[in-house]
């Protein structure tokens, strides 16, 4: 049996300079400009992207780029299995986009995130559908919202996160939240955080010498029992047990 493919969605940044030969691809391509300006020609059709506009460039569509001044863009790579899955449709109805005040804001995020090499492709998942409901100009939708909570929190879940402050970010009441993780993830906000805490304290037991109190800290975690104990009871082990094992593990492999 064969299983449906992930949609691909991929995030980078680039500059253009000089006008190059004409190109087309197969996937959907959002210019969004996190600085200076580009001036394109989509299908001979000239237009201009900046701060304030940004454009999707259909799936075989023959298209050049190329600027006079500094420039520094994010580009979105965004599949089939992805567009067909989004409000893409809307959205290339109108390929030259407005970018309001909430636009910005997640394009300097993602920028911020994409320039630190803190994106993974969860995270940009996650948020592509809020950016999608922004530019849209359409109220993002409470999925859209939980997405791009889950993709922040997973990025940085050592940060001192809270029900009230995960609320918050979503924008959404706690009690609404916490209806969502039960909907979406069977269950509640703290026990899906506690796995991700556990999850970033196993990637650095694994591939870092830090000690396991500056790990438990890292995670999130105020000590280092209490790292013990939530290991003990998700995993059955403890950290030391745990960082030994992949060690062993790593030195069998080599």
């Amino acid at each position: 049996m064969s299983s449906t493919p992930l949609p691909v969605i991929d995030l980078s940044l680039r500059s253009y300079a000089d006008i190059g030969e004409p190109s087309r691809h197969d996937f959907v391509q959002l210019v969004l400009p996190l600085h200076g300006q580009l001036l394109l020609d989509i299908d001979g059709r000239p237009g201009k992207v900046d701060t304030q506009q940004g454009v999707v460039i259909p799936a075989h569509a023959w298209h050049a780029q190329h600027s006079r001044v500094a420039n520094h863009s994010i580009i979105l790579d965004v599949d089939a299995a992805a567009v067909a899955q989004g409000n893409w449709g809307r959205l290339l109805e109108r390929p030259y986009t407005a970018l309001g005040p909430g636009a910005r804001k997640l394009i300097e995020y993602l920028g911020l995130m994409a320039r630190q090499q803190a994106l993974t492709p969860a995270i940009v998942q996650g948020w592509t559908p809020l950016l999608l409901d922004t530019l849209l100009l359409s109220e993002p939708q409470t999925r859209s919202r939980l997405a791009a909570l889950l993709a922040r929190v997973q990025a940085e879940p050592g940060l001192p996160w809270s029900t009230a402050s995960m609320a918050r970010v979503a924008h959404l009441s706690v009690s609404r939240l916490h209806a969502l993780f039960r909907e979406e993830m069977d269950a509640s906000p703290h026990a899906w955080l506690q796995q991700q805490r556990i999850g970033r304290a196993c990637d650095l037991l694994a591939a870092s010498d830090a000690s396991i109190a500056e790990i438990a800290l890292v995670a999130g975690f105020s000590e280092q029992s209490a790292l013990t104990r939530a290991m003990r009871d998700s995993i059955d082990t403890t950290p030391a047990a745990y960082r030994r094992q992949r060690r062993e593990l790593a030195s069998t492999i080599q």
